[in-house]
């Protein structure tokens, strides 16, 4: 279907019903109505029309999500889920292609349209996760777009050679380059960061750093990655995971930060899951900064919970952010659409004529009460096309 126009529907944003006129997979015009010879009419009166749902921090290399249940063994420190993912990656066959594969229908069913996955490189591992989730794309065929990050699961400095295959995984054509709590893992955030930027700038590449590391500590290393991206001019390139230093500090150390961070052009990454503290969503925002969410890991050695649904994680970010209001509620909605496609520098992105028509049609009256009861998918479509219906997979 080269031409489509979804009928009567209520994008977000707008002020009542409206038709969208699709054409070549790009949305061409939004209008009260909409007439075109020969083209597909699509009737979604009375739905809620959002972009495609952006999940903005996973690990799909490491899913067991579609295989049989494994109980998990970890204990609860950091450490303790490194150590046992690393003993038993192997012998439960992490990466998988197929379980990739499930996960990802999953998403594309649920309404995600673009991902950003964290794949471990390893000395011990090669690039087996890089061409795992590379080839579980490809059986998607072009349902959704999976971004890697090279992610340096056990460490760089305290882990000899993975800084030379992290090259080797960018001049392989992946995205983006991630770090691990440069003090607390690594022991050395000034050299951690020295590899990190460094591999950035030779490779012309985007940084997403984990940063587990709490209190002071980790709200130091913020400002450090803030000044490091400005003396290296990265800003708009660079992203911290989960920063649960910030999650706990004091409102006037958010504040500072999150205007820090902004001024840097720093972005924050949140999962909201467990109990591990939540980036502190309106003070970045208000401050300017680039907010975006993600589940983190999704069925796999480090924890059994994830379903692969950006609409429920976004109920989970706004729960824990203790959001009532429906502006507040659209703020997590938010994260999980255009503040990834920020992330993703998807300049293109959302419900406007000359973006990429990846659309999700939901029965809701507002955002916040897609949010908040997380209909069923009934439409996604990706670049125009129809790939679920119903939380079906249209192939």
């Amino acid at each position: 279907m080269d031409e489509v126009v979804l009928r009567g529907g209520r994008p977000w944003g707008s002020d009542g019903p409206m038709d969208v006129l699709i054409r070549a997979g790009v949305i061409e015009r939004i209008e009260r109505r909409v007439d075109v010879p020969d083209a597909a009419v699509l009737d979604v009166s009375g739905r809620l029309v959002l972009p495609g749902l952006v999940e903005s921090h996973c690990h799909l290399d490491k899913t067991l999500y579609g295989g049989p249940w494994v109980p998990h063994t970890a204990g609860d420190a950091l450490s303790d889920r490194i150590a046992t993912e690393r003993r038993r990656r192997g012998e439960v066959g992490v990466p998988d292609v197929d379980r990739i594969a499930a996960l990802l229908e999953r998403m594309v069913v649920s309404g995600t349209t673009h991902v950003r996955s964290h794949t471990d490189i390893d000395p011990a591992l090669g690039l087996s996760g890089v061409d795992a989730v590379n080839a579980a794309v490809e059986r998607l065929g072009g349902a959704i777009t999976v971004e890697q990050v090279a992610f340096p699961q056990y460490g760089i400095l305290v882990n000899p050679g993975t800084a030379d295959l992290l090259d080797r995984a960018l001049k392989a054509g992946v995205a983006a380059v991630g770090g691990l709590d440069p003090a607390g893992f690594d022991r050395d955030p000034v050299r951690h960061l020295d590899v990190v930027f460094g591999l950035a700038e030779e490779h012309g590449v985007a940084i997403d750093i984990h940063l587990h590391d709490g209190g002071t500590l980790g709200v130091w290393q913020l400002e450090l990655i803030a000044e490091r991206t400005v003396a290296t001019a990265l800003g708009g390139r660079v992203a911290v995971s989960h920063a649960y230093g910030l999650g706990r500090a004091d409102s006037a150390t958010q504040q500072r930060v999150a205007d820090l961070l902004a001024a840097a052009g720093v972005a924050v990454v949140t999962a909201a899951v467990y109990d591990f503290p939540v980036a502190p969503v309106k003070t970045l925002r208000a401050a300017g900064v680039t907010v975006a969410c993600g589940h983190d890991g999704i069925r796999d050695l480090w924890g059994p919970y994830g379903s692969g649904d950006m609409l429920e994680r976004a109920m989970h970010l706004a729960y824990r952010n203790t959001f009532r209001r429906d502006e507040d509620i659209e703020l997590a909605l938010e994260a999980a659409t255009y503040g990834g496609a920020a992330l993703l520098g998807l300049g293109e992105y959302g419900l406007r004529p000359g973006a990429p028509a990846d659309l999700v049609v939901v029965d809701a009256r507002t955002p916040a009460e897609a949010v908040v009861t997380r209909p069923p998918r009934e439409l996604v479509l990706k670049r125009g096309r129809v790939v679920a219906r119903s939380g079906r997979l249209i192939r």
